[in-house]
């Protein structure tokens, strides 16, 4: 077989290669015993092929195995090394896992882990175990795990269909994808459902609800299809990047790989249909290319083969458009990368001019080159009515007839200014000009230009400058072969120089058009919130595609919100709000210059991401994207659609977080509420209850009596901690300020604590001078009374508690210091927070108090802080800016 290149490696290719490679060398090998379903014997096989590698000396151990108590894989197991299970508490139940940091440590050359989708306990290193698996495997050591066909990513909700039971436990695609090596453990329906019938999946009773849910023939039929054909795909990828990783150029013939060449005529449609329909009849895979060349296509050519890159795509076959000057250098190129067994092209039926300048035929060279590779070549079944003209044309030019009038012009324009020149200056000088002249406007000009130019100034040289003048005869031998070099090199050299050109600007477009994407790229990383995305992609669609849009978004229910995002001066009809609810639920682009609801000025496209459809992007613009522009804006608005989806994924992930955070909140305070709540009531039921039934000394009775009282105070307290924590959270707090005298609310305080401050020394430092201050006396109180009440909990007996009340440059301070143990410095920041108690606080109380100091303090535009003082102790800290009063000597106040 001849080859178009040499096959020397890419530099880049083979650096990526050996750094891959070397990446690789250092961790451990991944092995996934795979069924599809349980019960066909993937752990016992794990065990088989782990005793098998341990005869031949490997270092095994059992990092997680479940036998299910299954006597055979419990027999298997015992001769290995068992790594002890990790136990944890939650919710009170004790909860095994396996020990990955001991596995880490003995550092085995196998470790067996079995089910690898498995769901972590709350308060693991890691959430699922193939998380742990992957931490193993950067560690050097090789797994064996095991995997059941619904636990992949892409596959679940395709087994909730078939089984009507939803998988709650899934892996993504790529660790399965990404394993080293796959074994099928396989089993026929019928000797699954034997082995269940004899008790060996699971116990007789679950057998029988498994039989009648789970476990039904055609269920399990349905998923042994679909692990099969998952290995199947598997393995067929490994070959593809086993050929591109040793460079090995195809085909391999161990499946059929269609590939049918398009291009813009209209007997590709024709072909694209045959190719699917044999594609289906040979079980084969196929896609299409088109290669851009050189070429410029008139709009009809555009506009036939949109049509049938459009055709391609409703037959589901993947379309790509690669560039290359020689159409069949690329084709035979990607066929080989690819792995294509068979091509398919159309036969020729145009010929003209150029074409027959091509060094053989596009057919013949097509077979010549392909090697092992088969041709399909097809024809058509009638001939056209026009038979002549399909086969014989004259080339299509694309420039305008401008172009050709410039460039005669300067040509003649030229030619005039060397003939006044002629007697001071050779002809063969003009010769050199006029061929100058032609490499110039090659640059700026196609094709048919060129030729024009190269054309005129043979004929003007030859008409007016060689001798002898103003006639077509040339005398001289070398005169005549001059002329046919100088439009030879002329025509060659203006042609290859406009190809050149093209090329470059093709280049070029391609290369601004991967720099956007680039940069599209770098900046949707970086932004944070739908907002941001949104103003992002306006700012980049009208920046390359000078385009105005809209965007619309689904809303929390995953329902099409007809409210658009950005700004933008677009207004939508009730019937184009209805095309984009369509688009939505179909994503499926409908509107103008599509077939779906194309009465509409507008184009809407969906915004599907890799899960859901994220939105709707709606544009107007006058022209249909080309090919490459059609690519380019999908590529656009895939990276768009896929920033959606992060942030979309990201609030939900959010959400789930906040309603997990309020579900342990819930809980907490329930449980503390009901603690609290039990016992002052447990307290006075039972008081009643020894009071009503029996009859005791006045002693008795009133200790029994001071017990109620005690508890319904208590009671009481929680109560008011509960209703001034709900006017909080609701902000329905209003102040009621009014000028009072702190030495009112220090005696308030050592009346209402009376009983709680019996067993300390409570001293209260108020200065004479004290002014009156304007403030919300009942609110300040229960701050203090919940300072105060917290000192008395957490201070020794016998203790002095301190109440200290001064103002200093407009602001009253309030502190409120004790003798006990302090904070520890971690909990300073948080002991404001609700329902926060600290590590070694005592048992009782809902954690609410302090919260609601602040509350009330900050209702003040104050605040409040706590610390620890120097020799032991609390002290808390109340700033509040008040205004001030005093009383004149009539008794009334002054400001």
């Amino acid at each position: 077989m001849n080859s178009f290149t040499d096959n020397r490696p890419d530099p880049d290719e083979l650096l990526a290669s050996l750094i891959n490679e070397e990446e690789k060398s250092k961790r451990g090998t991944l092995k996934i015993f795979f069924g599809m379903c349980a019960g066909v014997g993937k752990t016992y096989t794990m065990l088989e092929a782990a005793h098998a590698e341990k005869i031949k000396g490997s270092d095994i151990i059992i990092g997680y195995i479940e036998t299910h108590n299954r006597k055979e894989t419990a027999d298997l197991a015992n001769g290995f090394e068992l790594i002890p299970r990790k136990i944890s508490e939650y919710k009170s139940t004790s909860v095994q896992e396996m020990d990955l940091d001991a596995i880490i440590a003995r550092k085995p050359q196998i470790v067996l882990v079995d089910e690898l989708a498995h769901t972590n306990a709350p308060g693991s290193r890691h959430a699922k175990r193939y998380q742990d698996v992957q931490e193993i495997l950067e560690n050097g050591i090789n797994v064996y795990t095991t995997l059941n066909v619904q636990h992949l990513e892409s596959r679940t909700e395709t087994v909730a269909q078939i089984t009507g039971i939803l998988v709650r436990e899934s892996l993504p695609d790529e660790i399965f994808e990404n394993a080293d090596e796959v074994e099928l453990v396989d089993l026929t329906p019928d000797e699954l459902l034997q082995r269940l019938s004899e008790g060996k999946v699971y116990t007789p009773e679950r057998s029988r609800d498994a039989k009648e849910n789970f476990f039904r023939k055609g269920n399990i039929t349905a998923l042994r299809e679909m692990a099969l054909r998952i290995v199947a795909d598997r393995v067929d990828k490994q070959l593809h990047d086993y050929m591109l990783h040793k460079r090995i150029r195809g085909p391999w013939k161990t499946g059929m790989h269609l590939l049918v060449a398009v291009g813009p005529s209209p007997y590709s449609g024709k072909l694209l249909r045959w190719s699917k329909n044999l594609a289906y009849a040979m079980g084969a895979n196929i896609q299409a290319v088109y290669v851009e060349t050189l070429h410029r296509l008139t709009s009809r050519e555009h506009e036939q083969l949109d049509k049938n890159i459009n055709l391609a795509k409703q037959l589901g076959i993947k379309v790509r458009i690669i560039t290359n000057a020689d159409i069949v250098k690329a084709i035979v190129d990607f066929a080989q990368k690819e792995n294509i067994t068979h091509i398919v092209v159309g036969k020729p039926r145009v010929r003209n001019f150029l074409s027959m300048l091509q060094l053989g035929n596009f057919v013949n060279r097509l077979i010549q080159y392909s090697g092992n590779i088969d041709v399909y070549i097809l024809g058509s079944d009638r001939l056209s009515k026009n038979s002549f003209r399909n086969r014989f044309s004259i080339p299509d030019f694309t420039s305008h007839i401008p172009q050709y009038l410039i460039t005669s012009f300067l040509v003649i324009l030229s030619s005039a200014i060397f003939f006044f020149l002629r007697d001071y200056v050779g002809y063969q000088v003009v010769s050199f000009v006029l061929l100058f002249l032609v490499s110039i406007l090659s640059l700026f000009y196609g094709t048919g230009p060129i030729l024009l130019a190269a054309t005129l100034s043979a004929l003007t040289w030859d008409y007016f400058f060689i001798p002898p003048q103003f006639t077509l005869h040339i005398e001289k031998a070398e005169d005549i072969l001059m002329l046919i070099m100088f439009f030879i090199i002329a025509l060659l050299n203006g042609i290859l120089t406009s190809r050149v050109r093209r090329q470059e600007k093709r280049i070029r477009i391609r290369e601004e058009r991967t720099n956007a994407l680039y940069q599209l790229t770098r900046e949707l990383s970086n932004a944070t919130g739908i907002e941001e995305v949104s103003n992002i992609a306006v700012r980049y669609i009208q920046k390359y595609f000078n385009l105005d849009c809209a965007i619309f978004h689904k809303n929390e229910l995953n329902q099409f919100d007809d409210h658009v995002t950005n700004e933008t001066k677009i207004k939508f009809s009730e019937n184009e709000l209805s095309i984009a609810a369509w688009v939505f639920r179909h994503s499926a682009k409908a509107g103008k210059h599509t077939d779906t609801l194309p009465s509409t000025e507008y184009t809407f496209y969906p915004l599907t991401g890799n899960i859901d459809n994220m939105g709707v992007i709606a544009v107007r613009h006058v022209n249909v994207f080309t090919q490459g522009e059609e690519q380019f804006w999908e590529a656009f608005i895939s990276q768009i659609s896929g920033k959606y989806e992060r942030e979309f994924l990201r609030n939900v992930s959010k959400t789930a977080l906040i309603l997990n955070e309020s579900d342990k909140l819930y809980k907490t305070l329930f449980n503390s509420i009901s603690h609290e709540l039990r016992i002052p009531v447990a307290s006075i039921m039972g008081a009643s209850d020894t009071l009503i039934s029996q009859k005791y000394p006045e002693e008795t009775k009133q200790k029994l009596y001071s017990e109620i009282n005690i508890s319904s105070v208590r009671l009481n307290r929680l109560i008011e901690n509960l209703l001034n924590m709900s006017r909080l959270e609701s902000g329905r707090i209003t102040l009621r300020p009014n000028w009072c005298d702190v030495r009112d609310l220090a005696h308030r305080m050592s009346e209402t604590l009376r009983q709680e401050l019996l067993p300390f020394k409570l001293s209260v430092v108020i200065p004479d001078d004290m002014p009156l201050v304007n403030i919300d006396f009942g609110l300040i109180e229960q701050a203090l009374y919940n300072l105060i009440l917290n000192a008395t909990q957490n201070a020794p007996a016998g203790s002095r508690i301190r109440l200290k009340f001064f103002y200093d440059n407009g602001f009253l301070t309030i502190q409120v210091m004790d003798r006990g143990q302090g904070f520890p410095e971690s909990e300073l920041s948080s002991v404001f927070n609700k329902f926060y108690r600290g590590k070694d606080a005592k048992a009782g109380g809902t954690g609410l108090g302090l919260s609601i100091v602040k509350g009330f303090v900050e209702a003040h535009q104050g605040t409040v802080t706590a610390g620890n003082r120097q020799n032991e102790g609390a002290i808390f800290t109340i700033k509040i800016p008040v205004s001030i009063s005093e009383m004149n000597q009539f008794g009334q106040l002054e400001e």
